[in-house]
């Protein structure tokens, strides 16, 4: 697509060049004031599913749901180390909520009288309630978040009154509270959702898969699946300031030069996912504002499939871990936005944080040694996965890890999973070797290895990894950071992270930057724990 085919438009029609969409009329000269008034973002892929309870909903619809839907509480923010406003993990303000009263064993919140969903109905606790048990009942990925927060049963979400709700706790647990903050517990309209659930979908998933049921400061006026989703400024919000922008225009644009074209020449306001590259080169020239941040909590890993030859074996994983061509991918993919997660000095300590180094590097002489040791002097061959939907880093990257891995005898297919299947096909566990990207909504050490290490954990520990060994550490861990015991919890997130290292199911890589490149006309950008945009800050000079 290029600039001309992305802005034609007339007053009757107008075609998006190869996508057969009408584009819309905020393109038209004669809307320059519309135009003001809408922000356009470009990106490379989009969303799956609208719903963040959907089977498989990917990264791009977590955004959605952030802007259409409301929670009880949110963040507060802090200033961040890139210099733009970072959320405080730690502090939260009422959302849906106006007042939100903790106690020993339970958390007890008043809504917000007079608000209403996107159709007019008032939000009442039950719609509360109902919202919570779906989170919690539905499966998957939804209800392991909600877990991770000690959020397990529907017997814990209580209606008070119409206006009042309470959160009973099953045990003490530091993340609770900040589990109710993240994108999972949002509020949905129960009655409109129960009118077109069906008894094999009693939760209604296949509706709100395409359609928004929330109450938030957008509303998504059109979707059309890989080319665009239009959103329009819900005007009777009232549980936070009125955002100023009033429409935003998400276009998909696979091609990042197309990307980088319509945002050096005016006609697209943010894109946040070009190739590292160019916005090292975007920084050089200054003509855009490029704000790069590290992922909280976070790491772009090679994973491996435990429980099938030839990675079951440790030696193997340990043979791979020395293989990789870590600076290689730093310098030729990365261009230096991002944070190194391997090399760390011999004999160094563990610290109490994640993420932090390991202590492979790339050795091929000590690779091929430990391949012949598991039997496998002579390699094998397999298949590297990754996401289609973020080919500008994963496609290189698997480039250069397949010829590091020819040099000890690793033969490697790449396998190229379209955005869209990439949850559903992590999820089968069935994909010998794969890159991929986990970043921990609460930034705790803990929550990131209960998602990614976890025995129990059926979601993000996509190696299918079980360490009965492993389990005791997260949970003493736990436990221990819900009582305040520092000498116990220090010395469990030491031990799982010495264990991590030692049987390297997942081989971190390094620690991604979220990069955004705006328009200097853009303001209000803020960095949020799960790296997508939220509208209602953003403001269009």
């Amino acid at each position: 697509m290029d600039r001309r085919d992305f802005l034609k438009t007339s007053a009757a029609s107008a075609i998006v060049a190869g996508a057969g969409v009408a584009a819309p009329a905020v393109w038209s000269p004669a809307k320059a004031q519309a135009r003001q008034e809408t922000l356009v973002i470009v990106s490379e892929s989009g969303p799956n599913n609208i719903d963040i309870h959907g089977v498989g909903t990917n990264v791009p619809g977590y955004e959605v749901s952030w802007n259409c839907y409301d929670r009880l509480i949110s963040h507060e923010m802090k200033p961040g180390p890139s210099g733009v406003p970072y959320y405080d993990r730690d502090k939260f303000k009422p959302e849906l909520a106006e007042d939100m009263n903790v106690g020993d064993m339970s958390a007890t919140f008043k809504l917000r009288k007079g608000a209403k969903f996107h159709d007019g109905a008032p939000i009442t606790a039950k719609d509360v309630k109902w919202s919570l048990d779906r989170a919690v009942s539905v499966g998957g990925f939804p209800t392991f978040q909600m877990k991770a927060g000690s959020l397990e049963k529907p017997e814990q979400f209580v209606v008070v009154d119409d206006n009042t709700f309470r959160v009973d706790f099953l045990r003490k647990d530091r993340l609770t509270i900040p589990d109710l903050a993240v994108i999972v517990p949002c509020v949905l309209n129960s009655e409109l959702v129960r009118k077109n659930a069906t008894e094999k979908d009693p939760w209604g998933l296949e509706y709100t898969k395409q359609n928004v049921a929330g109450g938030g400061a957008y509303k998504v006026v059109r979707w059309t699946p890989g080319t665009e989703v239009v959103f329009e400024r819900n005007d009777e919000w009232t549980n936070g300031a009125m955002p100023k922008v009033k429409r935003i225009i998400w276009r998909m644009a696979p091609s990042a030069g197309n990307r980088r074209a319509l945002l050096e020449r005016g006609d697209a306001d943010i894109s946040y996912d070009l190739p590292s590259k160019d916005f090292a080169e975007l920084k050089d020239n200054k003509k855009l504002r490029i704000v790069s941040t590290p992922f909280s909590n976070g790491a772009q890993y090679i994973g491996m499939n435990v429980n099938k030859p030839p990675f079951n074996d440790p030696k193997v994983r340990q043979a791979v871990a020395y293989a990789l061509p870590y600076q290689k991918i730093m310098d030729a993919v990365l261009f230096g936005l991002a944070k190194p997660l391997f090399g760390a000095p011999a004999g160094k300590p563990t610290d109490v944080s994640w993420p932090q180094a390991h202590g492979y590097n790339t050795d091929i002489e000590k690779a091929k040694k430990l391949l012949a040791e598991a039997g496998l002097a002579g390699g094998f061959e397999t298949t590297i996965s990754f996401d289609l939907g973020f080919a500008g880093i994963n496609e290189p990257l698997c480039i250069l890890v397949q010829e590091s891995l020819a040099q000890i005898g690793i033969r490697c297919t790449i396998n190229k999973v379209p955005g869209a299947n990439w949850r559903t096909e992590l999820n089968k566990k069935e994909m010998p070797l794969f890159t991929n990207v986990f970043s921990g909504w609460l930034d705790y050490p803990e929550y990131f290895f209960f998602w990614c290490y976890d025995g129990s954990n059926s979601v993000f520990n996509t190696m299918g990894y079980k360490s009965a060994k492993m389990d005791s550490f997260i949970d003493n861990a736990r436990k221990s950071a819900a009582i305040g015991e520092t000498a116990s919890y220090d010395a469990a997130v030491k031990g799982f992270v010495d264990l991590a290292f030692e049987e390297v199911p997942r081989i971190p890589l390094f620690q991604p930057y979220s990069n955004v490149a705006m328009q200097t006309n853009v303001d209000g950008y803020e960095y949020w724990f799960h790296r997508r945009l939220d509208y209602r800050k953003l403001v269009k000079g």
